[in-house]
C-alpha cells in the first residue's frame, strides 16, 4: 500500500464538477493499493497516519497528530501510484491492485481511520476525479508498506 499524504489548510474533490468530498485543515491522502496488500497493510498505514506528528505545536515544531489538532481527511484512490515508468514513455499499471480488489480494501482502510474518531471525506473510487488543495507548508510524506 502507497499513500501520498500532504498536509492540507483546504482541500476538495470534485467529480463531473460536482464535490463530493471537502475538508478544512488536515490531510490529503493519495492511496495506492497493489495485488499483495491485506488488512494488515491497511491497519499499519491508518495507524500510521493517525498519529503522525506534522503539524506544529505552539512552539512551532512537528510535533502534534491530525487527532491532536482535530483535524480532517480528504482520501483519494489512485491507481497511478503504482505507475511504473522504467520502459518506454507510457507508464504500466501492472502493479496496480484490480478494482475488485482495491475498492474493499480503500473502504476498509477510511473506515480504519474513522474508527479512530477521524473525519474522512472521500472522491469516487474509479471516477475521474479533480482534486484541489492548498499544501500547507508544504509538506508532503510518503508511506510506502513494502519499503
Amino acid at each position: 500500500m502507497r499513500v501520498v499524504i500532504q498536509r492540507s489548510k483546504e482541500a476538495k474533490v470534485t467529480v463531473d464538477g460536482q464535490v463530493v468530498g471537502q475538508i478544512d485543515r488536515g490531510l490529503v491522502l493519495l492511496v495506492g493499493i497493489t495485488h499483495d496488500d491485506t488488512i494488515e497493510d491497511a491497519k499499519y498505514v491508518a495507524d500510521k497516519i493517525a498519529g503522525l506528528r506534522i503539524f506544529e505545536d505552539e512552539a512551532g515544531k512537528m510535533n502534534e497528530s491530525i487527532m491532536q489538532i482535530g483535524g480532517q481527511i480528504l482520501s483519494i484512490s489512485q491507481f497511478t501510484l503504482y505507475g511504473d515508468c522504467r520502459k518506454g514513455k507510457r507508464p504500466s499499471f501492472i502493479a496496480a491492485a484490480r478494482p475488485e480488489q482495491a475498492q474493499p480494501l480503500y473502504d476498509q482502510f477510511n473506515d480504519l481511520l474513522r474508527a479512530q474518531g477521524l473525519q474522512v471525506e472521500t472522491g469516487v473510487f474509479g471516477a475521474m476525479m479533480d482534486v484541489s488543495l492548498t499544501n500547507w507548508g508544504p509538506v508532503t510524506i510518503v508511506l510506502d508498506t513494502k519499503q
